[in-house]
């Protein structure tokens, strides 16, 4: 067996109770990296592979940060995905008998971690944990950084598809599951294929899990958060994700000190293709920001509006009065500029107060981040006094928010305007807050004096002009004699340290002022930390206050940015109501417009009911402007219910439950689907989950299969939809055939994309008018895509072959195979004759004639 230094043998114990982890163990100013730790810190960090004495294995791996800027370091590995086990001396190394005791005293992981630099401004850090069972799942999220902590539970056979939407609406930072757990389930939805799966401890019982959620809230039982037995897989996953904290943060978090029910009813609901297909907050070319939704509508001035701006685009209202009051204050702000501009002023010097209520929480939080939260504070006042004498619910409601008098005097009269940034080397507390610290420097203020009158006495002493006595933590107080002078130096002078040109020398007079004014500052320093965690620890009991406060100035960021945008970008307040009509005119995609460089963008009307217009079929040709047409309606009814004004010169829109997208596909080759086969998955998930209050949007259906397959399919499915459905429904397609429809299916209409010819050429107009289109000028997009103009040529020569016949059957069609089965003869006769009117002779001539056949 290997014999390894104490030191080795101390690290090797520790980092065998977290082998899933890159141990950063503290020696002196530093932490270490050993073995295989050594060698990937050494690869990620980009920092020298070096080896240190191990005992009789001989040298092993090890690299190293500095300990004071170690956090840089730690980020860029939790950012890569791996967790880090802080391990700290824990005894004074001049007091340690042996080895210095150490001990883990933090494990980082991407979804637990508080500090700045390794937290996005503008997204919410999720930890998630999924709990599944028979036909139902739950899933628990909290976001440790601002005390955020939620559960919700579904029932029946869509409760994973439920599971899938959320999962990539939270986009969380690692997703707890049990080891029991199939996760197959999540395999085989690619867009979950990235998820952060880490294997975790769940409760073995119901009653152990409520237990834990118990101990942690304080509180008798759980049905004062609404939680009841119906949500028992969700509490399951709510205790995991205490018990994974408890475990890894190793530290209080009384800033989790509540959880709700995330009530998905509540919301506009859209899944997964929705979501993305509507680029609501990033885009799918390259999961950007820029060029979303939230890029348009962000003018928020606080890093906490940012994310609740996030949050209310991914979860529009379905509730009328809730919308209603939000475009009340909107309308407000966007009225007055001269209210507007000064609360945006005062937001703008806000900290993230959510952010900083979990650092007070977790008692992580530095004095500078007490000296953030007493500005915030003081500009909340300010927003306060702005606010009176508004009129809208809502402002009404923020108006009364509680600037937290209490905490700002008692951190405005204890710590220092300009604190630094370690909390162990003073400087924290002001003069006149605790007499015994003001003792306390005193004493070393003198000191320096002291210093100042010593170095002139010696100077005056030994006659050495350039004598000069100073300090440094390795060697201390010292007085430094060039090489020149050495001749002048006392005998009373005990010689400490030789450099290249000077010597350094201690005199017993300036030993004994050492001692005496190195314990005063140590004292000092200990004392001034011991009271800012005193002061630190009396803000916890004003964390509710405190969340509360920071939710109300979220919001009213929100709102500012939302009527900054209508604002600026000349939207209307939509008319909100139950009718099931959508009647807007002059819509603009609110997106597109904002980036088309040389041409301004066209606005098209939009006309949907219940009733006879319920199925609008758009044809017309590609680059026309459909999906453009149907996008900016869906993100229309997106704005509206999120509180938003719209892209619009009027807007009507009945309350939609639902927003369904099926534009565009590509294979999915990771999960075995073809083009084809994603369509019909989307296709089914309408056809499911659909209501009468829906909308649905289809940008073509039946591509990937033969013409006829197609068309037979995208007609079933517009029947399926008008006849017992009912949703309002845009659906582009390139089967013209299907704008027959209209004369003989009650509910359907028909809309077409504009084009002007001339002579061989065309012009998109992307105008949205009543009417048919016949024809889809493929060709022309071909010639505008750059494709040689021999082969356009020719594909113009043939369309005009094709075009003079009856019947059209291109070749590549006939060689498809349909994708159903033709009926064989003998079904085909059976559905013809009648049994009752065959006698038993002709009954039975029937059966040889059909055995004949099969053989």
């Amino acid at each position: 067996m290997t014999k390894y230094t104490p030191m080795m043998q101390q690290y090797l114990e520790i980092k065998s109770q977290h082998p899933d982890t890159l141990l950063f163990f503290r020696l002196g100013d530093f932490y270490e990296m050993f073995f295989n730790d050594a060698e990937v810190a050494s690869r990620e960090l980009e920092i020298v592979l070096t080896a240190r004495d191990g005992g009789d294995a001989g040298k092993v791996p090890m690299c190293g940060v500095p300990h004071h800027s170690a956090h840089t370091y730690i980020a860029k590995l939790i950012s890569r995905g791996y967790r880090v086990a802080i391990c700290e001396q824990v005894e004074d190394p001049r007091e340690a008998k042996g080895l210095v005791k150490r001990e883990v005293v933090r494990i980082i992981t991407p979804g637990t971690v508080l500090e700045d630099n390794m937290l996005s401004e503008t997204s919410a850090n999720y930890l998630a944990a999924v709990y599944t069972g028979d036909e139902a799942a739950g899933l628990a999220f909290v976001d440790v950084s601002t005390g955020e902590f939620k559960i919700c539970q579904w029932q029946g056979k869509n409760a994973l598809n439920q599971i899938y939407t959320e999962l990539l609406r939270l986009n969380p930072s690692e997703c707890l599951m049990a080891e029991d757990q199939p996760t197959l389930w999540m395999e085989e939805q690619s867009y979950l294929t990235n998820l952060p799966i880490v294997t975790a401890e769940f409760p073995t019982s119901f009653n152990t899990a409520c237990q834990v959620l118990l101990n942690h809230f304080k509180v008798a039982t759980l049905e004062s958060f609404g939680i009841d037995n119906s949500y028992d897989l969700a509490v399951f996953a709510a205790a995991a994700i205490l018990d994974y904290l408890e475990k890894t943060c190793q530290a209080n978090l009384h800033h989790l000190r509540t959880i709700s029910i995330h009530h998905d009813e509540q919301y506009l609901h859209m899944d997964i293709a929705t979501r993305r297909n509507l680029e609501l907050t990033s885009t799918i070319r390259d999961g950007k920001r820029e060029g979303s939704l939230l890029s348009i509508l962000d003018y928020c001035c606080t890093a906490m509006g940012r994310r609740r701006l996030k949050n209310w685009i991914e979860l529009p209202l379905r509730d009328l009065s809730a919308i209603q009051a939000r475009h009340d204050a909107v309308q407000e702000l966007k009225d007055n500029l001269q209210l507007r501009s000064d609360l945006r002023r005062a937001l703008s010097e806000v900290y993230d107060m959510e952010r900083l209520a979990g650092k007070i929480g977790s008692q992580m939080a530095t004095p500078r981040d007490l000296i953030a939260l007493k500005q915030s504070l003081k500009k909340t006042e300010t927003v306060k006094e702005l606010l009176q004498g508004t009129s809208s619910n809502l402002l009404i409601n923020i108006s009364k928010l509680d600037a937290l008098a209490e905490v700002y005097e008692l951190i405005a009269k204890s710590i220092n305007d300009a604190p630094p940034l370690s909390v162990k080397e003073g400087d924290i507390i002001k003069d006149g807050y605790s007499s015994e610290i003001d003792e306390l420097r005193v004493i070393t203020n003198q000191g320096s004096d002291w210093l100042v009158e010593y170095e002139n006495r010696e100077k005056e002493r030994t006659g050495i002009k350039y004598l000069k006595v100073a300090y440094n933590k390795v060697f201390g107080y010292y007085i430094e004699v060039s090489k020149s002078n050495l001749h002048l130096v006392p005998a009373d002078y005990h010689r400490k340290q030789t450099l290249v040109n000077t010597e350094r020398f201690i005199s017993d007079e300036l030993k004994q002022y050492e001692e005496r004014i190195l314990g005063a500052r140590e004292r000092l320093y200990n004392l001034e930390y011991a009271e800012f965690c005193r002061i630190r620890e009396e803000l916890i009991d004003y964390l509710p206050r405190l969340q509360n406060t920071a939710e109300h100035m979220a919001v009213l960021d929100v709102l500012v940015s939302l009527a900054e945008a209508a604002y600026n970008n000349n939207y209307v307040r939509p008319v909100m109501d139950k009718s099931g009509i959508i009647d807007a005119r002059a819509v603009r995609h609110p997106v597109v417009e904002k980036y088309l460089a040389d041409s301004r963008f066209v606005p098209n009307d939009v006309k949907l009911n219940q009733e006879e217009a319920r199925f609008a079929i758009i044809t017309g040709p590609n680059m026309g402007g459909k999906s453009t047409y149907m996008r900016q309606t869906a993100l229309m009814v997106v704005m509206a219910q999120m509180g938003s004004f719209v892209a619009a010169d009027y807007a009507r829109i009945g309350l939609v439950d639902r927003v369904f997208t099926r534009v565009g596909a590509a294979d999915d080759l990771s999960a075995g689907q073809s083009t084809f086969m994603v369509e019909m998955v989307e296709v089914a998930n309408i056809l499911n989950n659909a209501t009468a209050d829906s909308l649905i949007i289809l940008d073509e259906i039946g591509r990937g299969t033969s013409t006829y397959d197609g068309l037979s399919l995208a007609q079933a499915v517009t029947e399926y939809i008008v006849n017992h459905i009912k949703a309002r429904t845009l659906f582009a397609t390139h089967y013209h055939e299907l704008t027959q429809l209209e004369e003989n299916l009650p509910g359907v209409i028909n809309l077409s994309v504009s084009v002007q010819e001339s002579g061989d050429s065309v012009i998109f107009l992307k105008r949205v008018l009543p009417g048919r289109a016949d024809r889809s000028y493929g060709v022309h997009v071909a010639q505008l895509a750059g494709v040689k103009k021999e082969v356009i040529d020719r594909a113009q020569e043939i369309l005009r072959d094709l075009e003079t016949k009856s019947v059209v059957r291109p070749l590549e069609v006939l060689e498809q195979p349909s994708l159903f089965a033709a009926e064989d003869p003998i079904t085909q006769e059976l559905r013809r004759i009648n049994p009752d009117e065959l006698t038993p002779r002709e009954a039975l001539a029937l059966i040889y004639k059909w055995k004949d056949g099969i053989s």
